[in-house]
């Protein structure tokens, strides 16, 4: 019997770069809540906030795996938060300031803190993705614990950011989000840590979870389900990976799976 759902947003639920889900889904999730005890989780490299608006319709009634696992909560509570080691953190934010074709972004408890003048990018993300910004002339100065550093190119992050990978990747987490995100976090954290933490909260096994995705930050969360789906937009590694395939995002293949728990 499944008693937990998770799902990754971007190009699982919706198409990168986009932030309509399908409402028919916030009723179907809804009412799996209601009628067979079935929790829901959104997992993302996105912040809190942003999933919040994204699911407002049913907020209150879902948990958030924000920030690739370094924040998990539900509506207006934090419940666990992984800060990166301050000094490593600075350093990488810095590095990835050095290139005049990345944009880097700092994940921390109160919101996201950029430093970028590109106002077309801030713009994005707040109308966009509604992320939380906070501007600020030195990222690496914040008052606030940091939980994720990120790095931005519109397109080829994983070729641009391959120095980064062989200077850092044995100090900090590193996960390409889609073709345009690096995020960075500390040891050990991915969506799949925090679905463990999630499960065990819960008293549920990976037998009675159910998991979606399509990047390479969505593996270890498909580990922690035995129902796991690649969504049919999937990269190849995540197919791999998964147990099942579900259709694509833009034919709803996360909701027409669970149409089937009802």
């Amino acid at each position: 019997m499944i008693k937990l759902v998770v799902t990754d947003i971007d190009g699982t639920l919706v198409a990168d770069g986009e932030n309509q889900v399908n409402p028919r889904l916030f009723e179907l999730i809804a009412d799996l809540k209601e009628k067979k005890g079935i929790h829901f989780a959104a997992a993302s490299g996105r912040q809190a906030a942003s999933i919040e608006y994204t699911f407002r319709p049913i907020k209150e009634k879902i948990f958030y795996v924000a920030e690739n696992g370094a924040y998990m909560g539900c509506y207006g509570r934090n419940l666990f938060l992984y800060p990166m080691e301050r000094g490593l953190a600075v350093s990488l934010a810095e590095r990835i300031r050095q290139d005049p074709n990345l944009e880097v972004m700092v994940g921390g408890a109160k919101g996201t803190y950029l430093e970028t003048g590109d106002q077309e990018f801030i713009d994005w993300m707040v109308n966009g993705y509604h992320f939380h910004i906070i501007r600020t002339e030195d990222v690496t100065a914040v008052q606030d614990e940091i939980i994720k550093v990120s790095a931005y190119r519109k397109s080829d992050i994983q070729g641009a950011t391959k120095a980064l990978f062989e200077e850092y990747s044995d100090r900090v987490k590193m996960t390409i989000s889609g073709d345009m995100w690096l995020d960075c976090m500390a040891p050990g954290i991915n969506k799949g840590e925090a679905v463990r933490t999630l499960q065990e909260s819960l008293g549920i096994s990976p037998e009675e979870t159910m998991a979606f995705g399509d990047q390479m930050n969505d593996i270890e969360m498909l580990g922690r389900a035995y129902y796991s789906f690649a969504v049919g937009n999937a990269r190849e590694e995540v197919k791999r990976a998964a147990r099942f395939e579900a259709d694509t995002n833009r034919n709803n293949g996360v909701m027409k799976i669970l149409q089937l728990l009802q």
